[in-house]
């Protein structure tokens, strides 16, 4: 396994980063009820979209791995069938796209399913930018982000590895991005990576959904060196 980033103990020690981390939490509180009161119709009209759609419970509730590895429920839109298996990454199902719904498939290109994570960040189990949280079979992520500090932080709605690469990147190329984030954590990273998520999100940029995707074909790569 390649070597990864080492994250700064020192930091956190540090009353600037404590002051930091408090604002942070301030202003997710803040963003995400505002924008959960804004979008509210929005969420109804959605739910019951969804709902119709896959004909099931319009939010879909799954287990990921959240601060200090601590595992918490994740809320989303529905965007898979009843039948898709349950806790598997998208990317590790080799037919993805008979399980994706044909509203959902709109959604997830254009990251709307992921407004139900405003109810996690209010909750305090997520933040707007940290990580992304992934599913506890994701077990090679997982074990990189422990070793390099990465869990110590909130899991993001959106975070440096979702502006830059995505789906694309592989398993130690995320890690290395979420120690980078864990390490440098600050207001101007964060607001540049706010800024980067939207041109990211318009242009539905680095998705790749199923088993084929670039970041599958990085992990096969890992395996064989």
């Amino acid at each position: 396994m390649q070597k990864v980033l080492s994250m700064n103990t020192y930091r956190a020690s540090t009353f600037g980063y404590r002051a930091f981390l408090v604002v942070k939490r301030f202003f997710d509180v803040f963003f995400s009820l505002a924008a959960i009161i804004i979008l509210s119709p929005t969420l109804i009209i959605l739910s019951v979209v969804v709902a119709l759609d896959t004909k099931a419970f319009p939010i879909f509730v799954q287990v990921r791995m959240g601060r200090n590895n601590q595992p918490f429920n994740i809320f989303k839109f529905r965007t898979m069938l009843v039948s898709a298996p349950v806790d598997v990454a998208t990317a590790k199902l080799a037919n993805s796209d008979e399980y994706i719904s044909k509203v959902g498939k709109l959604l997830r290109r254009t990251s709307i399913d992921e407004l139900p994570q405003l109810l996690n960040i209010l909750l305090g189990q997520m933040s707007i930018v940290g990580p992304r949280p992934v599913v506890l079979s994701e077990t090679d992520l997982l074990e990189l982000r422990t070793r390099n500090g990465a869990c110590s932080v909130r899991p993001g709605l959106t975070g440096v590895a979702q502006t830059s690469g995505r789906d694309k990147l592989t398993i130690t190329e995320k890690a290395k991005m979420d120690a980078f984030y864990a390490n440098n954590m600050s207001f101007a990273l964060d607001s540049r990576v706010v800024v980067r998520s939207v041109g990211y999100v318009l242009r539905s940029r680095d998705i790749q959904e199923g088993a084929e995707s670039s970041c599958k074909k990085g992990i096969k790569k890992q395996s064989a060196s």
